[in-house]
Order: structure tokens, then sequence, then C-alpha cells
């Protein structure tokens, strides 16, 4: 397995360890529970490195973007953080990335952890064929990444930095320091609170835990693994790339219509507007559960006693205290308060369709 520049930190905290789509990561330090509601009451420090960070700089850095993803581009201001979607010709969902302006002509992708390698070969590839006058560089594993999330993360993180946070608005970014490091800071995360994302090169990224470890524990804060990161995120309504969609899932069947312009060509546009005129036939939908039990990956959801959908996300919420999940419904039986049941085993569980987010943090 590969290894972050943190794993020894991790180790050193008697993490558990997982195998992560090939990489060491912490499932755990103390446990999911403690570690979730941590970061919604005070603030959790998670280790972010495996993720993947390609600079796409040049005259027609633009062009490319425009033609690869799915979000118009054309009026990101410098320093304004995007969510968009790179597809593929036939609509499907490679990745859910965030595209940061850096400057004009000047762009950083962040992708996910399992889809990075598949992403750069991708886009290269655009590039290259249609000869766009731009530069691409894949620095994933010069770069480190820290997520540092909940309530009081402002307030630690502030003691390390220069940079004003109480100014910085959510999905915007500043280039300044952490701990003495240069460093990009993006109010943005991926757990329904409010947060940043910390940036820095990769063989300094462990002096910047040590030192958000410093400022935060006495605060509350702690580590926290990629349990509690899976169970914050179910609960604000966010998907898992390759679980609760890949490239055989478009945007418009999950709650991503929003992040595709139907007013631009980009890859995968044609396929997207053949299947919005052939009628969208499921969708992506929050459940919970009323009977016992919880809804897990794979599991089959019926309509008394026609099978309608899969769950494609499923736990128990330390917030909520309920179990919920995400899954695939047939679009007939998608509203909000349908009665439905989630086999699970043998036995069949009541549950109903609900809004996303199940959470939302209090402003």
């Amino acid at each position: 397995m590969k290894k972050t520049p943190l794993y020894e930190k991790h180790v050193a905290l008697n993490a558990k360890i997982i195998d992560f789509g090939g990489w060491a990561m912490p499932v755990q330090y103390t446990n999911v529970i403690d570690e979730h509601r941590t970061t919604r009451s005070a603030a959790g420090l998670f280790d972010i490195c495996h993720m993947g960070e390609i600079e796409v700089k040049g005259p027609q850095a633009l062009d490319l973007l425009q033609l690869v993803l799915t979000r118009n581009l054309a009026d990101q201001a410098t320093g304004q953080v995007k969510l968009s979607a790179l597809l593929n010709e036939e609509g499907g969902v490679i990745d859910d990335l965030t595209v940061y302006k850096m400057d004009e002509n000047s762009y950083l992708l962040v992708t996910n952890a399992t889809p990075r390698e598949r992403d750069w070969q991708w886009i290269k590839a655009i590039r290259d064929a249609e000869k766009f006058d731009c530069d691409l560089k894949d620095i994933s594993d010069n770069t480190g990444k820290l997520d540092l999330q909940g309530p009081r993360s402002e307030e630690i993180l502030q003691k390390l930095t220069e940079a004003d946070l109480k100014t910085m608005r959510f999905y915007h970014f500043c280039k300044s320091h952490v701990a003495g490091f240069p460093a990009i800071i993006s109010r943005s995360g991926y757990t329904g609170e409010d947060g940043f994302e910390i940036y820095a090169e990769s063989n300094v990224i462990g002096e910047i835990w040590d030192k958000v470890m410093a400022a935060g524990v006495p605060l509350g804060m702690k580590p926290a693994g990629l349990g509690a990161r899976d169970t914050l995120r179910l609960e604000g309504g966010m998907m898992l790339n390759g679980q609760d969609m890949d490239e055989s899932v478009s945007p418009l069947e999950v709650p991503y219509s929003w992040i595709v312009d139907a007013h631009k060509e980009f890859i995968g546009s044609a396929a997207l507007r053949a299947k919005q005129n052939s009628g969208i036939r499921k969708k992506l939908v929050g459940l919970e559960m009323t009977g016992r039990g919880i809804a897990r990956h794979g599991y089959k959801v019926f309509f008394k006693t026609q099978e309608i959908g899969v769950v494609t996300s499923g736990t128990f919420s330390p917030t909520l205290n309920k179990a919920i999940g995400l899954a695939f419904i047939n679009i007939d039986f998608s509203a909000p308060d349908t009665q439905i049941e989630v086999a699970i085993r043998d036995t069949m569980a009541m549950a109903k369709i609900v809004k996303l987010p199940f959470y939302k943090r209090s402003k």
C-alpha cells in the first residue's frame, strides 16, 4: 500500500490503518462516533494527502477546462473554488472535482484519490488531441493536504496563519502561510461543517500537522479518520466517488444537475441531452430507516413487493441518532415521504424517502 507523508503520525497515535484504494489510511483513532461528534462540536483534523492535484496553466487553460468539465468557469474569479464534474463521452461521471482559479490562465484541479490517475490521463489525452496551448502538471506526490473541519476550526487555524480567515468566504481560498510554511488555505470541506482545506509541500505537511495538533487539542480538536469522514459526509448529503456514482452514472441522476451548464458544449454534453430527452429513469435519493437495521451498500430497495432500487451508502448517523442512507430509486417512487422497504439479509426493514441533506449546520 502507498503511504501518505503522515503515515508514521497515525501509527504513533495508535490509529487503525486500512487499505483505502491502495493507500494505508487511518480509519479511526478512538472510534468513529467520538471523532464524528468531536468534528461537529469542536473540530477534527483529517489526513487527505492521498487526493490528487493537477496544475493547468497557459493561454488556453480555460478553453481546455471548459471542454472537459460540466461547469461554466468563464465567470470564476481568482481566489474562487468551483465544484465540477469530469465526464466520459457517454456522460458518465469519471470524477467530481474542485477547480481553484489561482490566477489568470492558471488553475489547480483537486481530484478524488481513486480516479486521480484516470483524471490525469483523460484530461492530458484531450489536451493533446485538441492541441490546446496549455501545460499540465500532476503535482499530487509533492503536495500534502489537511482538512480541519468543525465550528472551532477558524479559531484554531487563525493561531497559525497571518491570513484573515474571518473575511474568507465559503468556497474561496488564499495563498498564505500555515505554521510558517507557504500554503493554500481554502474555506471548504466534505463534512457539512465550517472548515478549511490546507495545501502545502508534502515534505513539510508533517510539521504543519504537529502545529495544528498543538493549537487544536487544547480547544477540543481531535484527529479523525476515514470512518468519521464517511459518516460526516453522508449526513451532509455528499456523495462518495466510486460508491454513490461512477462512470455508469450521469450527473443528472444524482444531485449534481446544478454543476451542469446546459448552455455550453463539453465532453459528454450530447449524451446528457439525449438522456434528458429520453427521460431519466432513476434518481439518487436520501432514505431514513424507520424500522430496525442499517441499509448498507448493495442492499435492494422495494415498494411493497416491487424491487425499485439499490442502496449505495448507509450508516448510523451519530448526530441524528438514526440510520440513514443514499439509494438509486426508480424515478416513479422517488418523492419524499414515500414508504419503502430495504432487504436486510432475510428481513424487510421499513424506511422512507427523505430530502437531502440529512444534516445542516446552524449558521
